[in-house]
């Protein structure tokens, strides 16, 4: 197929009668505002907040950190130890209460990518090292208890009765666990699901809540997570991550996470998005950034990355564009991915804790000699798409680009001021140049 480059004139267009039309330069995806529809209240449930027990806060889901024998066995936990942040790997079962996690890497109990589809479609076998862990971890009573007792709840919630999972031979468990030490669809869970001075059930802890600090160890974890998936896979073409925050935004729980998912392939639209990188190679500076200046739509900005009100998305969208050459998180500088975190913490707190939303993360795929820089969306779920979207595939966006930059600087502006987030130019002080995205090809 041929990709086309869509005309800038296009992208964002405002008609006599107050509405928005936007076209999205990489998707072709087309989004109207009608006038209006901006000034309604958004978040929340309208349900009226209940006081939190004295006891009971951390064991509230299943991510808890009261229940960890209710997830799969961690592969790595995150602890702070007065002095600083370090990762423990490989945690055995007797040892999950002797520290305390302020993340943790688990795999999913209920994977989208399973490892039965990697057995069956490509003969992956488990690494040495995996299968080592495996027997070391079954080796213990409480380890094998574990895992026994993750796998029936797996098979109950398949429909599985409880006959029929006593009946089940040892080999066959045996094998159907080592999908919690080989998979490649994984959780980095954090430590609250409250705030530590929450009072209500409406306290929860989202990402704007956590310091910017702690932000950038979640983002530092979950960087290293996707290393690990590649290098654990040799059939890893890309590892998708994401993080869907309240149930509107397809959370399970209203607890902070994000997902990991390693995948065979890349997606037809990311491969239309490669041809257009590869008409124009300056595409992520003309169709992103620079519009987005000359446009008056930047939020923030710091030495290594760029936030801007996105236009032609079905939601409101916060972007968040990496400045560095390089064009995979895993090989930012400390510094750099410090800055992509500060911003994309900063597009939390400003969203609030209330407001259902979906973080993406795109970059440049390992087999693509394209460049394509490090980005990362936050996704307002505030609408349900219906008949008229499915009809004409015309999006209606509630919050016009332009009107969600005021909103969100308006924010912002707050946020730091009270020291919230991290020191940053805001709004009109972002201080942008044409092409200050220096992605390169091969990094």
């Amino acid at each position: 197929m041929q990709p086309e480059l869509i005309p800038e004139s296009s992208y964002l267009i405002t008609m006599r009668d107050g509405t928005v039309k936007q076209v999205n330069p990489f998707t072709g995806t087309e989004v109207w505002t009608v006038p209006g529809r901006a000034n309604r209240p958004i978040g929340g449930d309208g349900a009226k907040p209940k006081p939190l027990p004295a006891e009971g806060r951390d064991r509230v889901c299943a991510f808890c950190a009261e229940r960890y024998l209710d997830t799969p066995p961690e592969k790595t936990r995150m602890v702070w130890d007065g002095g600083g942040h370090r990762t423990i790997r490989d945690v055995a079962a007797d040892d999950l209460d002797a520290t305390t996690a302020e993340f943790r890497r688990v795999p999913n109990l209920f994977e989208i990518v399973s490892l039965e589809y990697w057995r069956r479609n490509f003969d992956f076998e488990m690494p040495a090292a995996v299968r080592a862990r495996r027997d070391a971890y079954l080796a213990t009573p409480t380890g094998h208890a574990h895992v026994n007792g993750v796998l029936s709840s797996r098979l109950k919630a398949a429909g599985w009765s409880a006959e029929r999972i006593a009946a089940l031979p040892a080999d066959e468990r045996l094998a159907m666990a080592d999908a919690f030490f080989a998979g490649g669809h994984e959780l980095i869970i954090a430590r609250r699901h409250y705030r530590d001075d929450a009072v209500t059930d409406a306290d929860l802890a989202s990402s704007g809540t956590l310091t910017p600090e702690e932000h950038n160890q979640y983002m530092r974890f979950t960087v290293d997570a996707v290393r690990d998936l590649y290098e654990g896979n040799v059939y890893v073409r890309y590892v998708a991550v994401f993080q869907n925050w309240l149930k509107p935004a397809g959370a399970s729980f209203d607890h902070l996470h994000k997902q990991l998912v390693a995948i065979d392939e890349r997606s037809q639209q990311m491969e239309a998005e490669i041809r257009l990188a590869r008409l124009n190679p300056n595409i992520y500076n003309d169709a992103a950034v620079n519009f987005a200046g000359r446009h008056n739509l930047l939020l923030a900005e710091n030495e290594h990355a760029i936030a801007f009100a996105g236009f032609g998305h079905r939601y409101p969208t916060l972007e968040v564009f990496s400045k560095s050459r390089r064009t995979q998180p895993w090989n930012h500088a400390p510094d750099e991915l410090r800055a992509v975190s500060d911003l994309v913490h900063a597009c939390h707190a400003a969203t609030g804790a209330h407001i259902p939303s979906n973080e993406e993360w795109y970059y440049r795929p390992r087999d693509v000699d394209v460049p394509m820089p490090w980005r990362v969306f936050v996704k307002w779920r505030i609408s349900n798409p219906a008949g008229f979207e499915g009809g004409t595939r015309i999006y209606v966006n509630t919050i016009d680009p332009s009107t969600l930059r005021e909103r969100v600087v308006k924010e912002l502006s707050a946020l730091r001021d009270s020291g919230a987030i991290a020191d940053m130019a805001i709004g009109p002080e972002c201080n942008w140049q044409y092409n200050c995205l220096r992605y390169a090809r091969g990094q």
